[in-house]
């Protein structure tokens, strides 16, 4: 058994490409080796910023053996009456390399069979790893000099050996070999790679630390140290940590300081500059304060830190004068005043500015306050929707676009506008992104729902709406925003009766407003059905759920599924289901809507079955209003036995068409019952 390595020396990559790009490198080498039948145990990537390189250890000397099986002519062209090989079997043989003799028959055909014996291991992989580098995808790729062949980054230089022989792959001039890089100031030369085990190591005797997971670790470490000798805790954020593992090669972290005079900013205006602009790590005192401190990470040693501090430290200097700037001039006028600014700030094209937008939000939310019964302060919600944009007119958000909201909630407390007010608006855009913090009072959510709302249905009322990959206002972001407020905050609102007031308040006249809250209600129902399937949801409960007659409440389909996915958990739920099953089977083309009829009962099983109903409806009834789903699916096990016991002992389709269309209408009954939750017709049971 050997090891294999392959490392592609770049330029620097881009941080943010990295895990995906090694992913898939990872994923390329094992998939490529399995293909070529050469067995292996394990693939490991490394990365930095100017490399990446797998090392697959267990690799066997050969390929595996093979046997190929090619089909050739039927058994009825291949031989004649006598059993004789025709010019057909004989050619097939000829053409395959094999003894006519020697052709096995099977399923009416037959087929040249032929043992091939697996290569050297060895003389293979200059082709496999020729196709893994050409296989490899990127965001974005470069092309440099006069080369066809592109590329995440210009690459510099390759590895490629087989324990200590060398394979050849050449591309872009660029030819393979034993010899890499090592850091480019700390050890700026050529370094020969023994042989593959020994990678790792003798990267790290030149200051490179190939290991992802040991370098991130190494950096997590080295921070959380420095800020308890700085007599701080560091904010390490997984998506700093992970973008600064990938922007160094050999870490050494750094403690810089600001001047206290800094720390009248809120702290929002101090904290993004440092870590959205300079990926520095914020401090924090032991009361949960700012501190006038940063810890950023050097890619080298520890020479001449001194200096690189001073300079990191200047660079953010600069950045926080800005800031200063800003935020003093801001303050000039209070965030009331600043919203008049928003008559100059398009909203969409023919849909009016901001301004318009922020009038629109202040009636929206006061329908969604009505509508959800929240306990919220409706004057704090709608102070919230009018002061919600005010911000963007501002400094400090024109010139760090990322403190939209943000910093409307920082100028909000300072004008005194109250911390309900303020929350709201700084809880607006939430969640920003997959896995974002979610609002977390109730006048937050009510204005993040409505500006999404707002956004969504304006966008496809001009016949925006998203195309297959194409979705340039992020209406599928905002949509799952939606979904995941209401189901984390059990928020409760009718949805289409919503969506008619929010294209009422639109300055827009639509042909089909019908057509156009459907296509909404359907893109809403398409992105629930996607995050129920991520979370591991039964794809027919999902389908059971979104067809449940009558439902219009986003909120409403995350607790049906998760009580139906309880529900078929439950002992008595797959004979309940099957017997339903029967009810469907035979009304679904023979709806009945009239009322049940006792008078034309002709056995005794239409009279228990009906009285089951009724019994089982009355109990029901104040559980679907509480959203006690789970409790309803179990008071419907009550009919499984009227159900089974009805149709052994009637024919529901009777000749007198009075007693065939009661008792359509009594199924009709059950099936209106059983299906409150969820349409059960859906589910596909084992």
């Amino acid at each position: 058994m050997a090891n294999l390595l392959y490392e592609i020396g770049t330029e620097e990559m881009p941080a943010q490409y990295m895990p995906g790009i090694l992913k898939e490198y990872r994923e390329l080498a094992g998939k490529k080796l399995a293909e070529a039948r050469i067995p292996f145990s394990t693939v490991k990537v490394y990365g930095t910023p100017r490399r990446m390189a797998f090392l697959a250890e267990g690799v066997a000397e050969k390929q595996e053996d093979s046997n190929v099986e090619s089909k050739g002519p039927s058994l009825k062209i291949a031989f004649d009456k006598d059993g004789n090989a025709t010019r057909a079997a004989q050619g097939f043989a000829r053409g395959q390399g094999v003894d006519v003799k020697d052709l096995v028959q099977k399923d009416g055909y037959v087929y040249a069979v032929k043992h091939l014996e697996g290569k050297k291991t060895i003389d293979l992989l200059p082709a496999i790893l020729d196709d893994i580098l050409h296989s490899l995808n990127f965001p974005k790729t470069m092309r440099w000099a006069d080369y066809d062949f592109g590329f995440v980054r210009p690459f510099r230089w390759m590895v490629a050996l087989l324990d200590d022989q060398m394979i050849p792959v050449e591309a872009n001039d660029v030819k393979s070999g034993r010899e890499a890089r090592g850091h480019r100031f700390l050890s700026n030369h050529l370094i020969t790679i023994p042989d593959a085990a020994a990678y790792e190591k003798t990267m790290e005797d030149n200051f490179v630390m190939v290991d992802v997971d040991k370098r991130r670790e190494t950096i997590r470490k080295q921070i959380e140290d420095l800020a308890v000798a700085e007599g701080g805790k560091a904010a390490i954020s997984p998506d700093l940590l992970e973008e600064v593992t990938f922007l160094v090669e050999y870490p050494t972290a750094l403690c810089g300081h600001i001047d206290d005079k800094y720390l009248r900013l809120p702290d929002c205006a101090i904290i993004t500059p440092m870590r959205d602009h300079q990926r520095y790590f914020p401090m924090f005192d032991k009361d949960g304060k700012l501190m006038p401190k940063f810890i950023t990470v050097r890619n080298g040693g520890k020479e001449h830190l001194d200096i690189v501090t001073h300079g990191n430290e200047r660079v953010l200097r600069a950045r926080l004068d800005d800031a200063v700037f800003f935020f003093d001039n801001d303050r000039k006028k209070s965030l009331a005043q600043h919203r008049e600014g928003l008559h100059e700030v398009a909203f969409q094209h023919g849909l009016g500015n901001m301004y318009d937008k922020t009038e629109r939000l202040q009636k929206l939310c006061d329908v969604l306050v009505k509508a959800t019964g929240l306990e919220a302060d409706a004057k704090a919600v709608e102070r919230a929707a009018l002061l919600s944009k005010a911000d963007l007119v501002t400094g400090m958000v024109t010139e760090f676009t990322e403190l939209q909201g943000t910093m409307g909630k920082e100028y909000a407390l300072l004008d005194n506008e109250g911390e309900k007010v303020a929350q709201a608006i700084g809880e607006q855009y939430m969640p920003r992104f997959a896995g974002d913090e979610l609002p977390q009072s109730n006048e937050g959510r009510i204005l993040a729902v409505a500006d999404k709302l707002d956004n969504i249905v304006a966008t496809f009322s001009r016949g925006m709406a998203p195309t297959g990959s194409q979705d340039p206002y992020a209406l599928r972001r905002q949509a799952l925003g939606i979904l995941n407020i209401v189901a984390d905050g059990d928020v409760h609102f009718p949805l289409r009766a919503v969506l008619a007031e929010t294209l009422k308040n639109l300055p827009v006249e639509v042909e089909n407003e019908a057509r156009l809250l459907d296509e909404v209600a359907d893109f809403f129902a398409q992105r629930a059905k996607n995050m129920l399937l991520d979370k591991g949801v039964r794809y027919d409960v999902v389908d059971a759920v979104l067809a449940a007659p009558g439902l219009d409440d986003l909120a409403d389909i995350f607790v049906r599924a998760d009580a139906l996915s309880a529900y078929l958990e439950t002992e008595k739920a797959a004979d309940s289901i099957q017997a339903f099953t029967r009810v469907e089977n035979i009304s679904k083309n023979n709806v009945v809507e009239a009322p049940v009829d006792a008078a034309l009962f002709q056995d005794a099983a239409e009279k228990a079955l009906y009285e089951a109903v009724e019994k089982v409806a009355a109990a029901s009834a104040p559980l679907a209003a509480d959203r006690k789903y789970a409790d309803l699916l179990a008071a419907n096990d009550e009919l499984a036995a009227p159900v089974n016991a009805f149709f052994d002992a009637v024919m529901v389709m009777d000749k007198d068409e009075k007693v065939k269309n009661n008792r359509l209408a009594l199924l009709n009954q059950v099936k209106k019952q059983v299906n409150q939750v969820a349409d059960l017709s859906q589910l596909v049971m084992k």
